[in-house]
């Protein structure tokens, strides 16, 4: 079984949405452990529960709203992610945030130990066809960084063990 699962979300049809499918595709070139699986979610949600095998670490990463400038790169614990505002984190947040919650009812033995948000903090989300903005490209290989020192802490050796 993996211990943990990289989460993509996004297309690459919508400019900013797509950094999801930018980081997952950046992620296929590196040579991950065996205990990482890496997948590409177009929108999340219910889904995700198939997906879920009761890994030790999820990472979903995104593109975000949450108010900082364009590029900015938000590790957040599941739990710190804003939730109450008006508007959503993530178009695709509330799905993944109910299905994680589902999840967590419902099939415990499912859900990941430790739950992160990786996102990108975007800022064009409704022109098709068009390209991730500048800052967003530029913020790309700092965001799989920050993924790989994440899942450092279950492919290291001193990780616990199943």
């Amino acid at each position: 079984m993996a211990k943990a699962l990289v989460v993509c979300i996004g297309n690459d049809l919508v400019a900013d949405d797509a950094v999801g499918y930018q980081i997952y595709n950046r992620l296929l070139k590196h040579a991950l452990p065996e205990e990482v699986r890496v997948l590409l979610l177009g929108v999340g949600g219910m889904a995700l529960i198939e997906e879920l095998k009761g890994e030790q670490l999820l990472v979903v990463v995104d593109a975000v709203q949450l108010g900082s400038p364009a590029g900015t790169i938000h590790v957040l614990d599941w739990e710190q992610i804003p939730g109450n505002d008006l508007r959503p984190v993530s178009g695709h947040g509330i799905g993944v945030r109910e299905a994680l919650q589902v999840c967590r009812r419902l099939y415990p033995e499912r859900a990941a130990e430790d739950i992160y948000l990786v996102g990108i903090e975007g800022s064009c989300f409704d022109q098709v066809g068009a390209p991730l903005t500048k800052g967003v490209e530029d913020a790309l290989p700092d965001a799989v960084s920050e993924i790989l020192r994440l899942l450092e802490t279950v492919s290291s050796p001193d990780a616990p063990a199943d």
